[in-house]
This record gives C-alpha cells, sequence and structure tokens, in this order.
C-alpha cells in the first residue's frame, strides 16, 4: 500500500513538472525561433499544431528508452481518443468553439486516413521500419501543407496564430527556458514512467511483476492493466489534463481555433511522428486487440469531429457533451474487455 501511494504522488508530480516544462519550451522555442528570423506567425503556427505533444513525446521517448514499447505506443493513440474526447470535449461545453481555421477540416481527413492506414499496416502484427519512415516523410508534407495553406486563411486568423508565439526574443532567456523545459520535462518523465533508482531495497514490485517501469507500472498492475493499456488509460489521461485545463481557458477567452489547432495537430503528431518514428527506429509489435479496438476508436473520434468542421465551423456545447460521452463509453469498453 505504501509502495502504491508513493508510487501516485511520484506519478502526479511527474505530470505537474511536464505542465510547467510544456510550457516553459513553448515559450523558449518560440522566442528562439523568432530571434533567427522565423515570423511569429510561422512560429505561432507549428506551436499551436504541435507544441502540446512535447511533453507527450517526452513520455514516450523515456518508455522507449526502458524497452516500454507497448506502454509507448498505447499512450500515443491513448493520448488521440483523450485529445478528442476530453481536452476538445470539455473545452466546448465551457464555451462553444468557433472555428476559423479552414485547414484543419483537410488535417482532420489526413489523421483519420492516417489511421486508417496503420490499421491496414499493421494487420499483419507489425509496423515495420519503412512503413515509419514513410509516416515521418508523410508528417513533413502535412507541416508544409499547413503552412501553405495557412497562409492563405483570413488575415485575423493568421494574427491570433502570430499572437499565441509573441514572448520575449532575448536569447539568453530562451536558453534557459529550454535547458529548464529539458530538465524538467526529463525528470517529471521519469517519475510518471518510473526509475528503478526509486527503490533502494531490491525490484521493485513492479519489475516483479514484468514491468520495466516501476510508478506508471503499479499503477497499471493495481488497476489490472498490462502495459499497452496502462498507456492507454491512466498516462494518456493523466498527461492530457494539464493541456484539458488551458484549452478550457482558451475556450473561455475565445479562441476556438488555437483549441481545435491544438487537438488536430498534436493528434497527427502522436500518430505520425510518436508511432512513425517508434517503428522507423525499430519495427513495433502491434496487437490484433489494438489493431482491432483501440486504433478504430481513434478513428472514430476524428471522425466524429469532421461532420461538426465541415458543417457550421462550430463546436456546440451539445457536441462538446456528445464527445466527451463519447470518451466515456469508449473508456467503459476498454474496462469491459478487461473483466472479460
Amino acid at each position: 500500500m505504501i509502495v502504491m501511494f508513493e508510487a501516485v504522488g511520484l506519478f502526479v508530480l511527474g505530470l505537474v513538472l511536464l505542465a510547467l516544462g510544456g510550457d516553459s519550451i513553448v515559450k523558449g522555442a518560440s522566442g528562439l525561433a523568432q530571434r533567427f528570423g522565423a515570423s511569429p506567425f510561422a512560429a505561432g503556427l507549428v506551436l499551436v499544431a504541435f507544441g502540446t505533444s512535447l511533453p507527450e513525446l517526452a513520455v514516450n521517448l523515456q518508455a522507449v528508452v526502458r524497452g516500454q514499447q507497448a506502454l509507448a505506443l498505447g499512450n500515443a493513440v491513448g493520448s488521440n481518443a483523450v485529445n478528442f474526447g476530453l481536452t476538445l470535449g470539455l473545452a466546448a461545453l465551457a464555451a462553444p468553439l468557433l472555428v476559423r481555421w479552414r485547414a484543419l477540416a483537410p488535417l482532420l481527413l489526413v489523421l483519420l486516413l492516417g489511421t486508417l492506414a496503420v490499421i491496414g499496416l499493421g494487420l499483419d502484427g507489425v509496423l515495420s521500419r519503412g512503413e515509419g519512415i514513410v509516416m515521418l516523410l508523410a508528417f513533413v508534407a502535412v507541416v508544409a501543407y499547413a503552412i501553405a495553406r495557412t497562409r492563405r486563411e483570413a488575415p485575423e486568423l493568421q494574427d491570433a496564430i502570430a499572437a499565441f508565439a509573441q514572448t520575449q526574443t532575448h536569447l539568453g532567456l530562451n536558453l534557459v527556458r529550454v535547458l529548464i523545459a529539458l530538465a524538467l520535462m526529463h525528470l517529471g518523465a521519469y517519475l510518471i514512467i518510473g526509475g528503478d533508482g526509486l527503490w533502494s531495497l531490491g525490484a521493485s514490485p513492479a519489475a516483479a511483476a514484468g514491468f520495466g517501469s516501476p510508478n506508471a507500472a503499479i499503477i497499471g498492475a493495481a488497476m489490472g492493466l498490462s502495459p499497452l493499456l496502462t498507456g492507454l488509460l491512466p498516462v494518456a489521461i493523466g498527461t492530457a489534463l494539464p493541456e484539458a485545463m488551458a484549452a478550457v481557458a482558451a475556450a473561455r477567452r475565445g479562441q476556438g481555433d488555437i483549441v481545435v489547432g491544438h487537438v488536430v495537430g498534436s493528434s497527427l503528431f502522436n500518430l505520425l511522428i510518436v508511432i512513425g518514428g517508434m517503428a522507423a527506429w525499430h519495427s513495433v509489435p502491434l496487437p490484433a486487440s489494438f489493431v482491432r479496438f483501440e486504433l478504430p476508436a481513434a478513428a472514430v473520434f476524428a471522425l466524429m469531429l469532421y461532420p461538426m468542421l465541415r458543417g457550421d465551423l462550430r463546436v456546440s456545447k451539445r457536441e462538446g457533451a456528445i464527445l466527451l460521452v463519447g470518451l466515456l463509453g469508449w473508456i467503459g469498453f476498454e474496462v469491459l474487455m478487461l473483466l472479460r
């Protein structure tokens, strides 16, 4: 019981450090980019779309380094479902989201098609290195498309994206910001995934149970979860909570474009960079249940948002409630599958 409380406490502390590090690296990266000639618009576009994924990337890198590919895989796909159901659902419930960013609809379609493609590629039970490299190249094409397409958007939208990146451009300040952010995210990811060094006597209970990463694994084991489901549920939900709170605040400020841009961009990053990068580094085994249930669930969430963006370009409170109920239904389904 004491070990469980310690694991939960370290897990929560890790989430706090990740949130602080994520905020610091967004500011630091924006300041450095503008210092070296990037326009506030270009810096803002990249940060809006992909900046919030950096803490999750830190967690997944820590998991991969510790040999926990299944946990990293579950976190990447689970984060996509949570992005739509929790982050976007709560934000729309807080205030209806007006979306002027018309490039988001085709990017969402790319996310849907990319998820279906991974399902197809995973039918043989593995994502190969060649397939991972193709996914990384696809991400480069997505970024190029997003920049080119968004440059043709309304001036007020471009101004809002540029405003998101506004920060001091002092070189020393931003180098310190980035260094602090990297340290915080590394330590936060270490505390979430866990470190054997936190237990001085013998092997940790999680290690004895067959996991290589104590803190997240102890929590997952207590819930009866495999490493894949540990990444899919508690880790994905935990790492999404700070982003969800930030999205609620942004929704109340009328920044619907920023909120939806975060969700779509972060999900593309998780799919193409995190999963694609894992496969490009080393072939990734894809469990049959993961291909049949979890990946299709992520595709369904993207599909649910598509008509909302293709219609009146507005995510209403009712639609936010539908997304949130969908997430709860998915979690319930996973729990029922676990109990069978």
